[in-house]
């Protein structure tokens, strides 16, 4: 009873408290310890192509328990976000985890709440602590779209459910509700493509000047490729190679809203919606321990960050790409904290349209939002998306500086986070 009221307590002076309560610093706060990714590879032909989602999760913790000095033992509970694994990969991740050195004395939870999975793993491990059941725990998503390429990847509703005509929106193209925000909100190709124009741009530059160096966790993998012979093509042979993974491979150089206007669209011959400014086919993973502020500071780990608030909330289906655009004042007006209080947003590009109908309608500053580039260069590895944008945010953010994450979640939904930079 006595922690009940202590939350209780913690919950009503974050509520609607503002800036001062969002930096506030009290010993029962939910701090992350870490936050760190693997680079973003393209879904079926870059270098994590030979990988399923355990492989990818196995070599990434390994590493993140490397980098990170915290006994893995002494992890409350594991929350792995995943989308298109069935049974969201439970069985196999749970087995990841445990190759990669936590103890089988941790428990794990598999989470699917679609591109918002692991930023819902890391609210489900924040709420674990504030209640006291755990005092550390390790919120992490991967994705190996490569493994579910081709039809049958994503499920169908029962032909019952489909006489439904809300439930059968559920199944619309994630490219047509796009275009339906598109032709709704009037949101033209011109405006889509330098918007997406704009995100290669700042990917390139963010890599030229290893800005997501520190954020990356390099992890080797044995890759096959086929070489030719010069002499005789029939006798090209598949060899195997070991690299390193440690730079994304989604953004190109020299992108222009000139050159990505001669692209067609991907969905309806009319539409404006196309592989060069929609979010990119990847696999990925990545992850953030987060941990009671006190016991952080007793076991002498580092903090980085402050998670405040997370919300997830229902749009319609058929627009489902609107998600952040009600998400993200949902939390804020949560925290009591303004559009203007934050100082970067790190908003999903699942397709331009949908980033841009969602920046608009909360009001917010476009220079803030993913400043290092977003999902359309980057790629969008579902479930790991969530994690991935939060250690970004935390190294674009300074000291004291408060964070927004947030995406649209396919079925109709928005999620939203609100962090605070130490």
């Amino acid at each position: 009873m006595e922690r009940l009221s202590q939350v209780q307590t913690h919950l009503t002076s974050a509520s609607r408290g503002g800036v001062q309560a969002a930096k506030q610093k009290n010993p029962d706060d939910v701090v992350i310890v870490a936050a760190y990714r693997t680079a973003i590879t393209k879904g079926g032909k870059g270098l994590f192509k030979d990988l399923k989602s355990d492989e990818i999760l196995y070599k990434f913790t390994k590493k993140f328990l490397e980098k990170v000095n915290v006994d893995p033992a002494k992890i409350g509970d594991v929350a792995c976000g995943n989308v298109l694994n069935k049974g969201a990969g439970a069985t196999e991740h749970r087995a990841a985890v445990l190759a990669a050195g936590i103890p089988d004395s941790v428990p794990f939870i598999a989470i699917n709440r679609q591109c918002s999975s692991s930023l819902t793993a890391v609210n489900d491990i924040a709420n674990k602590i504030l209640a006291g059941q755990i005092d550390i725990g390790y919120a992490c998503g991967v994705e190996s779209m490569t493994s579910h390429y081709g039809p049958g990847a994503l499920a169908e509703i029962s032909p019952n459910l489909k006489k439904d005509v809300n439930a059968k929106k559920c199944e619309i193209p994630m490219g047509i509700t796009n275009e339906n925000i598109a032709d709704k909100y009037h949101i033209d190709r011109k405006v889509q493509d330098e918007f997406a124009a704009a995100s290669y741009n700042k990917a390139e530059r963010s890599i030229e000047l290893g800005l997501f160096k520190d954020e990356i966790l390099p992890v080797e993998v044995e890759v096959t490729e086929e070489e030719e012979n010069d002499d005789d093509e029939e006798d090209s042979k598949v060899v195997k190679k070991t690299v390193i993974v440690d730079t994304d491979s989604g953004p190109r150089k020299g992108v222009s809203p000139q050159s990505l206007a001669k692209i067609r669209p991907a969905f309806k011959k009319t539409g404006s919606t196309h592989a060069g400014n929609s979010s990119q086919v990847s696999d990925g993973a990545s992850g953030a321990l987060l941990a009671r502020r006190d016991v952080a500071e007793k076991l002498g780990l580092p903090i980085v960050g402050k998670y405040v608030a997370y919300r997830v909330l229902g749009v319609p289906p058929e627009i489902m790409g609107v998600g952040p655009g009600y998400a993200i004042p949902q939390v804020l007006e949560a925290t009591g904290l303004k559009v203007d209080d934050v100082s970067v947003y790190e908003i999903n590009e699942a397709f331009a349209a949908q980033a841009l109908f969602s920046i608009h309608k909360v009001g917010i500053d476009i220079n803030k939002v993913n400043p290092r580039g977003g999902a359309i260069a980057l790629g969008h590895p579902l479930a790991a998306t969530g994690t991935r944008q939060l250690a970004t945010l935390l190294r674009e953010l300074k000291t004291g500086e408060i964070g927004v994450t947030s995406m649209c979640l396919g079925t109709g939904m928005g999620a939203a986070a609100v962090f605070v930079k130490e």
